[in-house]
Order: structure tokens, then sequence, then C-alpha cells
């Protein structure tokens, strides 16, 4: 990633695609990294709030900005666009570790299989898109994504193919946004749609799980007028809480 008058520029590769757009998590995590190369000293991750405005594809250009920095918090934001204009809008707060008088924990993981006792789903009519060749994806509990369920609560195990221990905190944000929302699982067909909002608590300093394995609940709360709402968490392999996220995603069907 190229530095040039505070903006950070980067080729991303087909690879990367959804359809028309770069996959929400890859812009997410890029505008992360350009972050933490402009502002090197931030404390951990605690929140990220994403609006994925418009598509984005190849040459993509992110500007990130250091709103306030405090004595122990910091609020940056990183605007990305490319050649097929402006894409993404991220807020990131950062805020040092402190002692705390209280501690609670309240997402228990989900008593799953393992990830060898289950299968990656492989469409037989239409081909994945191409993003999903960076991750291992596979249904733990639930139904399949397009398989006209009932329930719109899936379970699944997700793992990077190509992480890096440097990048870690940038690929499992990532990663949490790789398997197709819950919502698509109702539906009999393919149904184009769309992330609009995502936000993400980081639980954990911890980004990275013992066996590169995540456990992830999706579940869609509320489905009309063409939206879904959806919460999701995400469990390293050993059963700790790392991510709960909140989405809307735009069903065009």
């Amino acid at each position: 990633m190229a530095e040039t008058d505070g903006q950070y520029h980067v080729n991303v590769g087909p690879d990367w695609m959804q359809g028309r757009t770069l996959y929400g998590g890859i812009s997410a995590a890029l505008c992360l990294r350009a972050v933490r190369l402009a502002f090197p000293d931030l404390p951990p991750l605690r929140s990220a709030l994403i609006a994925f405005a418009g598509p984005s594809a190849g040459d993509v250009h992110i500007r990130p900005t250091m709103l306030r920095q405090g004595k122990s918090a910091a609020f940056v934001t990183a605007d990305l666009t490319s050649e097929a204009g402006f894409g993404v809008h991220a807020t990131f707060c950062f805020g040092a570790s402190r002692v705390s008088a209280k501690r609670q924990v309240l997402l228990e993981m989900p008593s799953l299989p393992t990830p060898e006792e289950v299968f990656r789903p492989k469409p037989k009519d239409r081909v994945l898109p191409h993003f999903t060749d960076h991750f291992d994806m596979r249904v733990a509990k639930g139904a399949l994504p397009i398989s006209g369920a009932t329930d719109a609560d899936i379970c699944w195990w997700l793992k990077a193919l190509d992480s890096h221990e440097d990048f870690a905190e940038a690929t499992l944000l990532a990663l949490a946004d790789a398997p197709p929302p819950a919502a698509l699982s109702l539906f009999d067909s393919f149904t184009p749609l769309s992330t609009m909002t995502w936000m993400v608590d980081f639980l954990s300093d911890q980004h990275t799980s013992p066996d590169g394995w995540y456990a992830a609940n999706l579940k869609s709360e509320a489905i009309a007028d063409g939206y879904s709402a959806q919460n999701s968490y995400l469990w390293a392999s050993d059963g700790k809480p790392l991510l709960a996220c909140r989405q809307t995603v735009a069903l065009f069907g």
C-alpha cells in the first residue's frame, strides 16, 4: 500500500470482487490498514462503523483522518474511493486497555460439530463470488444459503486461507463479513443483496484463533420493505468471543 500526500493507494485484483464491487470485508480491512499505517501508535481497535455508499473496484484510494485523539481513546475516519467513485466511509474507535472493576461475558459459543465434520457448500447452478476463494466457509448449523428455509439463523466455521499474523486485526475484520447474510437462506433462488451499514465491536485484544478456525453465528432478526437487520457474533475456536456485529442489508427480491 503506497502513500502520497496522506492518501494510501492499492490496486485490488478481481479475485476480491463480489459482482461489480469489492466485497465489503476487504474494503473495510483496507480502510483499517490505511489507518494503522497513517497512525501507527494507535491503541487496540474497539469498534468500527462502516457505510458502504457505493461500489468499489480496481485502483483504490483511502484517506485516513484523525478526528480526535485523547489520553486513552482515538477516533479516526477513512474514506475509500476508486475508479467507480466514492465507495466506503469508515469510522474507527481505538481505546487503550485498563483495569476494570467488573468483568462479564455472556456470549457463549454455540455447541457445534467440528470443521472436519461439516462441509463447504458449493451451489450447482451458479459460480461463487470470486472473493470466496480466499476463505474456507462451512455451514455448521442451520439452513444453507438459498434453500427456502423458514429460519434465518446460521452458524459457520470460517478460516482465512491467506492470513498473516502482522495483519491479524484486519484479517479478522475481513473474515467477519465473508459469509452471506442469513436472510439469503430464506430464498429458494438467488437474490441480489448488498450490505449498507455494518457495525463491529471488538470484544478482545485477541485477533487470532488457536487452529485458524472461527465460529460465527448470523441471525436475521427482521426482514421487511427490502431490508434485513442482522446480528452476528464471532468466536475463536476455543470459545473466546471476539466480535459482535450489527448489519443492515438491502435485498433486491
